[in-house]
C-alpha cells in the first residue's frame, strides 16, 4: 500500500456509499458501492485477491468517497458514475447494437414512426425493441387497427383552413380519414392515438375490452357492418397476442433476469412482462474486470436495463440472488412452478448468447488453438494445453526395456523436445516401475534446470501406468500442479488419477484426435528406439562371438561403421585402423552375415 493510503483508509466513514479509486494522474480507475465504505476499501489491501485485483491495487494513489442514505442509493450513484466516467476496472456492458423505438411525435395530429434515434424532445418513445421484426409487427397492428396518418404535412389550423393539402391514396383505401382536409377532427384523431398508446404500453386487455364494447353497441344498433369491423380488429389483436410469448395471464407486470458467466464475461437476458406476455426481451454481454460474482453483476445491470426499457414493474425474478436490495421492488429466485419456467427460459436465452459469443471467439483463434480449446473443454483442463508431453514404455518379451517421451507444442510435434530413456533402476519387464522411473527422471531434471513444465502430461496406458507416473510426481511435489491423464489403447478411454470411471470423449472430437496423434507418436518413437537397441544388441552379440573381439572392441566397431553390413564392406585397412591388423583379418575371415 502506498504510504499515504493507510491513513486515508483509516479516515474513511463506516456509512453506506460509493468509493472512488484514482491513479497517479488523478484519473478515476474504479468505482464501487458498499454498506460500510471503510470495511470494503480495507479488504482490497488486506486480502491477496486475484491478479486483476492486485493490478488495480497497485495503481491506486488516492481514494475519494460519497456517503449515501442506503446501499441502494449507493448502487444508483455507482451506476451514474460508471456511465459518466467509464472507469477502466469497472465492468462494461458490451452492446454495440442500436435498437429501434416507436415514437408518437409531438404534433397536432401525431404520427407514429419507427426510429433508432432516442430524443425525448421529439415525442413519446416506446421500446427499444429487440428486433426490427418485433417492432414492425407492432406498427403493422396499429396501422391495421387505427387510421393514423403517415404523411409529413404540417397540419396546423391555418394550413388546413387554407386547404393547402389534398387527401392521398391512404385516404382512398381507408387507412386515413383525411385530417389534412379537415375530414377528421383533432379530438377523434387523438382518441385513436390514445388507443394505440395502450398497445404500445402492452395494455392489450384495455384495447380488447374497448373493441368488444364497440362491437356489442354496434350490433345492438343493428349496424352489422360496423360490428364486423370491430370483430375483425378483435381477431387481429388476438392473433398478435398469440404471436407474443404468453406465459401465464396471472403473471402480470414482472421483470425477469437471468445470468450465466465465464472467467471474462457475463451474459444477461432480460424479459419484461405485461399481462402475461413478454413484450420486451434483450440479451447483453458484460465484460468483467475484477472477477465479479453473478450477484454483483446483476446488481449493476438490473437498474441500467430497467432504465433503458423504462420499466416500473415491482417484481423481479432472477436465477441468482441480487447482492443489493432494490427499493420499492421485490426480488425473488423462484424454485418451482410457472415463475421458475420463466426464469429458465430467460437463462436459456442468456446461455445462447454465451454460446454464440464463445463460438465466435473460437473461430477467430488460429486453427491449432481451436483444437486445443476443444481439448481443454473435453478434458476439463484449467488452462489451454499448449505444451503436452506423452510417455510410453517399450519392451518385447522382457528384452531391452526402453521408454520415450514426445513433446507437442501448439498441437504440433516439437521433435527437438523428444527424449529417449534407457531404463536404469528396474530389473526385468516391469512397465509400472519403468514408468515411475522415467517420469521422475524427466521432471526432476526440468526442476533442476528451472525449465518450463508442460500444461498436460499424457501416459500411454491404463490405470497402472498412470498411478506409477503419479507416484513419481508426488515424490517431486508436482502432483496436483500439472494435469495428468492416461489414455488406454482399446476403447480410447481417458483415465484421471483417483477417478474410478474413465472419461469417454466423442470419437469425432478434434481434441481426441490430437490425443491419439500424440499417443501414437510416443508409441512410434518408443518402438523405433527399442528396435535400434535390439539391433545393436544382436550385432554386438554376433561381433563378440568372433575370436579376439570383446564388448569394448564391438562397441568401437559399431561406433565407427554403424552396422554389420558396413563392417563387412570395409577394407582390411579400414578395419585395422580401429581394431588392429590381426583382429581385422579375423573379422574378414569370419563369414559374418550382413546386417
Amino acid at each position: 500500500m502506498e504510504s499515504a493510503l493507510p491513513e486515508i483508509v483509516k479516515r474513511l466513514p463506516t456509512s453506506p456509499g460509493v468509493y472512488k479509486f484514482l491513479n497517479a494522474d488523478g484519473t478515476l480507475i474504479y468505482v464501487g458501492k458498499a454498506k460500510n465504505i471503510r470495511k470494503r476499501v480495507s479488504s482490497y489491501f488486506t486480502k491477496t485477491g486475484n491478479v486483476k485485483t492486485q493490478r488495480l491495487v497497485s495503481e491506486i494513489r488516492n481514494i475519494e468517497y460519497v456517503i449515501s442514505e442506503s446501499e441502494f442509493d449507493a448502487l444508483l450513484l455507482e451506476n451514474n458514475l460508471i456511465k459518466e466516467n467509464q472507469p477502466r476496472y469497472n465492468i462494461l456492458l458490451k452492446d454495440d447494437k442500436t435498437f429501434p423505438y416507436i415514437c408518437i411525435l409531438k404534433e397536432r395530429f401525431p404520427r407514429i414512426i419507427s426510429t433508432r434515434r432516442y430524443d425525448p424532445a421529439q415525442g413519446e418513445y416506446f421500446g427499444p425493441y429487440s428486433s426490427v421484426v418485433a417492432m414492425k409487427n407492432v406498427l403493422d397492428l396499429i396501422r391495421k387497427l387505427y387510421t393514423i396518418r403517415t404523411c409529413n404535412y404540417l397540419l396546423s389550423e391555418t394550413n388546413i383552413a387554407q386547404q393547402k393539402f389534398r387527401v392521398c391514396l391512404e385516404f382512398h383505401i381507408g387507412n386515413c380519414l383525411g385530417p389534412c382536409e379537415g375530414r377528421q377532427s383533432e379530438e377523434s384523431y387523438r382518441e385513436e392515438i390514445e388507443q394505440a398508446r395502450n398497445i404500445l404500453k402492452g395494455n392489450l386487455s384495455i384495447v380488447s375490452q374497448y373493441f368488444r364494447k364497440q362491437m356489442q353497441e354496434a350490433a345492438e344498433r343493428m349496424e352489422y357492418e360496423t360490428a364486423q369491423r370491430y370483430l375483425n380488429k378483435l381477431n387481429l389483436l388476438e392473433k398478435f397476442q398469440a404471436r407474443s410469448l404468453v406465459v401465464n395471464m396471472s403473471l402480470t407486470d414482472i421483470d425477469v433476469f437471468a445470468i450465466t458467466s465465464n472467467d471474462d464475461n457475463a451474459f444477461v437476458n432480460y424479459f419484461r412482462l405485461k399481462e402475461g406476455a413478454v413484450i420486451y426481451s434483450k440479451s447483453i454481454r458484460v465484460k468483467k474486470k475484477l472477477d465479479e460474482s453473478d450477484s454483483e453483476v446483476l446488481a449493476i445491470v438490473i437498474p441500467r436495463m430497467r432504465d433503458e426499457a423504462r420499466s416500473d414493474n415491482k417484481i423481479i425474478l432472477t436465477n441468482v440472488p441480487v447482492s443489493v436490495p432494490i427499493e420499492g421492488v421485490r426480488t425473488a429466485v423462484p424454485q418451482k412452478g410457472d415463475k421458475k419456467k420463466l426464469v429458465d427460459l430467460s437463462l436459456k436465452n442468456a446461455m445462447e448468447l454465451r454460446r454464440e459469443t464463445e463460438t465466435a471467439a473460437e473461430e477467430k483463434r488460429p486453427k491449432h488453438e481451436q483444437v486445443l480449446a476443444v481439448l481443454q473443454r473435453d478434458m476439463r483442463l484449467p488452462t489451454l494445453p499448449m505444451v503436452i508431453e506423452c510417455f510410453d514404455n517399450s519392451n518385447i518379451q522382457g528384452t531391452t526395456p526402453v521408454a520415450s517421451m514426445v513433446r507437442f507444442v501448439n498441437g504440433k510435434p516439437d521433435k527437438k523436445g523428444y527424449r529417449h530413456f534407457n531404463i536404469k533402476t528396474v530389473e526385468g519387464p516391469d512397465d509400472f516401475a519403468s514408468m515411475r522411473e522415467i517420469v521422475g527422471r524427466r521432471y526432476r531434471r526440468l526442476l533442476d534446470e528451472n525449465a518450463q513444465l508442460p500444461d498436460l502430461i499424457l501416459i500411454d496406458g491404463g490405470k497402472g501406468q498412470l498411478n506409477a507416473a503419479c507416484e513419481a510426481l508426488r515424490e517431486l511435489g508436482l502432483y496436483g500442479s500439472i494435469p495428468i491423464a492416461g489414455i488406454a489403447k482399446k476403447l480410447e478411454e481417458i483415465y484421471y488419477p483417483e477417478d474410478p470411471f474413465p472419461l469417454h470423449i466423442n470419437k469425432k472430437s478434434p481434441g481426441l484426435l490430437l490425443l491419439q496423434r500424440v499417443r501414437d507418436e510416443a508409441h512410434r518413437f518408443a518402438i523405433t528406439f527399442h528396435r535400434v537397441k535390439r539391433t545393436k544388441s544382436s550385432i554386438k552379440t554376433e561381433l563378440e562371438s568372433l575370436p579376439g573381439i570383446g564388448r569394448e572392441t564391438a562397441s568401437k566397431l559399431l561406433k565407427r561403421f554403424k552396422s554389420v553390413r558396413k563392417i563387412r564392406e570395409a577394407s582390411l585397412e579400414e578395419l585395422a585402423e580401429v581394431v588392429g591388423r590381426k583382429r581385422a583379418e579375423a573379422i574378414k575371415n569370419s563369414g559374418m552375415s550382413p546386417d
